[in-house]
């Protein structure tokens, strides 16, 4: 892989587990993982909006095949969960087109 070469990351965004959602909080991580080079910034969307408060991004991970893996977590509340309609993360770096992974809360419940 030349140095020049852009990697766009994969994106893994993982529900809130019951027990939390009954805790009427909700945590939803977005693992983004094989992206080159490093600098690509994790963003949310909570039902098309972005949310002001409740991430934190963790520091890049450089790998040992060379790419980078970070990860953002998002918190919100149970009713803002249930209310969301969509969750997607998205990771960006300038000059390349994002790349979005949806969590569709209605497949997640019973």
């Amino acid at each position: 892989m030349s140095q020049n070469e852009k990697k766009t990351p994969t994106l893994t965004v993982l529900p809130p587990s019951k027990e939390e959602e009954k805790k009427s909080s909700a945590t939803l991580v977005c693992l983004a993982t094989g992206g080159f080079p490093s600098g690509w910034k994790l963003g949310w969307k909570v039902g098309g909006c972005s949310p002001s408060s409740g991430l934190s991004n963790s520091l890049e991970v450089l790998g040992t095949d060379g790419r980078y893996s970070w990860s953002s977590t998002l918190s919100l509340s149970a009713d803002q969960w249930r209310k969301a309609g969509s969750v997607s993360c998205e990771a960006s770096l300038s000059g390349q087109s994002p790349v979005t992974q949806t969590l569709d809360p209605d497949h997640c419940s019973e």
